[in-house]
């Protein structure tokens, strides 16, 4: 049943082309997609046809707002949509790892450009090349540049003062003829800019014009005489052939080409892009995508062209993909204009070029069956910590989810509690817990232990969540009773839900049942695991307990006072700093802060210094 807001926003969604936001109640994007006819797309999920799975099911039930973006083209709608997937990453889109956690090949915008890896893109007008999806293909390719063009390694700003006043001394790479001392003026801007051209057309995989252009610059030194150099060059064009040999030949028609195949299982996505530059595959990359569960083939790969090759500029003029989409002739568009060529993408039926789009799906298959053992073996795979826990404590079962608990006050007042979760030995951040007490205002650490247990377990067993498979207590004897007496008022057993408490003086681990305390060896990782619990529970009481004296403090000192409310106490606080250096003005030194009027400036005073 569509709500009756939506009905009336659905009528108002216009027949043009665009992005649509859905949003929950909350104002959180759900989702962003893009369509030539917004009205069509946007109302055909509302249809029961379009309903057919259970996530498009689940995105329908939680969408309370519509919004949408007219753009003048199809074009800008697919750019649109790709920057606000980006910005906002919706919950109900793919999730296709960011690009910025790859490594790229800068080339900087200078007079005498630096060529380095880098994973941050800076929008200054610098060219960059990638992502490359593997680290040691990249870096394998920085040091043959490295080897092949005397470029500078330097951080210095080389602008013409610089160079005329040599304000920069010459470096070792200088005389180890690994730079032609740039920084001296002895080698020219056109010279070193030529030479960031060979750069540029190598990364691009046009290395047969390079050994063309060396092959001449070689000839004419040997005619000028200059055989060291002409030797130095010679020595450039090997290191390039045994480059170009090391790649494998696919092509005989030396065009240039990228392959892009993609696999699925369940709700992961692998695509693989091989590019072929003359002829020659010169690299391999991939791209891991998640929650593609309800999306066609056609689809994934749809959003996967859109990411990926709206954001590089390495850009061929023949695309093979292993499926036909819906938007390839709206990129098409947008590609010829951003390469300034003829871009096409093909989806080949026969032939060779069938089996090379064979070839980059079984890679993608490989991959994406590779990751999904790792997975399961990061599953099986038992921290030594938490092994030797189990062996110490000889519990039947691996502790891989550990909650432990910690009480903090200060004689009773703004008593907290808190409660950390590890598992696999490590820190879960989001299952973290702080409670605060309601039950005493007396320092009785005890009852705040059970009340905290208590309601910590109320709602696990309420909303069917996962139990621990240990549970600590900051504390000796008393602590573990208390526990063991709340987990029992909800019916939990002490003896089947391990639980322990860990004495802070003598690092003793006190179990239920049994009289005396446990010491493990101070050098045993199982005690270090649960002194790292233990002391991050504690870490996390202080901070919660601290937050909350703190806003008391400034509740009882400033909103006492007639006439300051949230927007003056926010002046004060953000003039002056503290309420300690509130009370050590003067009425004339309070006028000054913004919002404060000499009447309420008046009223502070009278109340830090009655009777003056």
């Amino acid at each position: 049943m569509i709500k009756q807001v939506l009905k009336e926003k659905l009528e108002r969604v216009p027949n043009r082309p665009g992005c649509y936001l859905f949003k929950d109640k909350k104002g959180n994007i759900l989702y962003v997609g893009k369509a030539g006819s917004l009205r069509n797309r946007v109302r055909s999920y509302f249809q029961l046809s379009r309903s057919s799975h259970p996530k498009l099911e689940a995105l329908v039930s939680h969408i309370e707002h519509i919004e949408w973006i007219v753009t003048d083209s199809e074009v800008e709608a697919l750019i649109l949509e790709n920057n606000l997937i980006k910005e906002n990453k919706p919950r109900y889109n793919i999730d296709l790892k960011d690009d910025k956690s790859y490594p790229y090949i800068r080339i900087t915008r200078e007079d005498f450009p630096r060529v380095f890896i880098t994973r941050t893109l800076v929008q200054d007008g610098s060219e960059y090349f990638g992502p490359y999806t593997n680290v040691k293909n990249v870096r394998f390719t920085l040091k043959t540049l490295k080897r092949l063009f005397p470029l500078r390694s330097c951080k210095y700003d080389l602008n013409p003062r610089v160079i005329e006043d040599k304000k920069v001394q010459l470096c070792l790479d200088y005389y180890i003829k690994k730079c032609k001392g740039p920084c001296q003026g002895l080698q020219s801007r056109a010279e070193y800019g030529q030479m960031i051209d060979q750069v540029r057309q190598f990364l691009k995989g046009k290395t047969q014009a390079i050994v063309n252009q060396l092959k001449t610059e070689m000839a004419r030194l040997s005619d000028q005489l200059e055989y060291e150099e002409a030797a130095r060059v010679r020595d450039r064009i090997e290191i390039l052939e045994n480059y170009r040999n090391t790649q494998k030949v696919v092509m005989t028609d030396f065009k240039d080409r990228d392959l892009v195949g993609m696999a699925r299982d369940g709700d992961n996505a692998c695509a693989v892009i091989f590019k072929i530059r003359e002829g020659k595959i010169i690299n391999r990359i991939h791209f891991f995508m998640k929650k593609i569960a309800g999306q066609s083939d056609s689809e994934i790969l749809d959003y996967f062209l859109n990411h990926y090759y709206l954001s590089t500029e390495d850009i061929p003029q023949d695309i093979l993909v292993s499926e036909a989409t819906e938007n390839q002739k709206i990129l098409e568009k947008f590609l010829n204009r951003k390469s300034a060529q003829r871009v096409h993408f093909i989806h080949p039926q026969i032939g060779d070029k069938k089996k090379l789009i064979e070839m980059t799906v079984k890679n993608a298959r490989y991959l994406i069956e590779e990751i999904k053992l790792q997975q399961l073996k990061a599953k099986e795979y038992v921290p030594h910590s938490v092994a030797s826990l189990q062996r110490d404590l000889r519990l039947n079962k691996l502790p891989r989810r550990i909650e432990c608990f910690d009480i903090s006050n200060i004689q009773g007042s703004d008593p907290v509690a808190s409660m950390v979760c590890f598992v696999n030995g490590k820190p879960k951040k989001s299952e973290y817990r702080k409670f605060k007490i309601q039950s005493k205002e007396t320092p009785d650490d005890f009852a705040m232990m059970q009340e905290a247990l208590t309601r910590r377990y109320r709602r696990v067993l309420d909303e069917k969540q996962e139990m621990p498979d240990l549970i600590v207590v900051d504390g000796g004897k008393g602590q573990l009773s208390s526990a063991l007496m709340a987990l029992a008022r909800l019916g939990l057993d002490g003896k089947k839900l391990p639980i322990l408490g860990l004495a802070k003086r003598l690092e003793e681990v006190f179990i239920p049942g049994i009289k005396d305390s446990i010491m493990l060896p101070r050098t045993s990782s199982s005690l270090k695991l649960l002194q790292q619990i233990r002391n991050e529970a504690h870490r996390f009481a202080i901070t919660f307990h601290r937050q909350r004296r703190s806003k008391r403090t400034l509740q009882s000192e400033l909103d006492a006072i007639p006439g300051i409310g949230p927007h003056r106490k926010k002046a004060l606080l953000t003039t002056f700093g503290s309420v300690k250096k509130i009370k050590d003005l003067s009425r004339e030194d309070l006028s000054a802060c913004p919002s404060i009027p000499p009447k309420i400036a008046e009223a502070i005073f009278n109340h830090f210094h009655p009777g003056r």
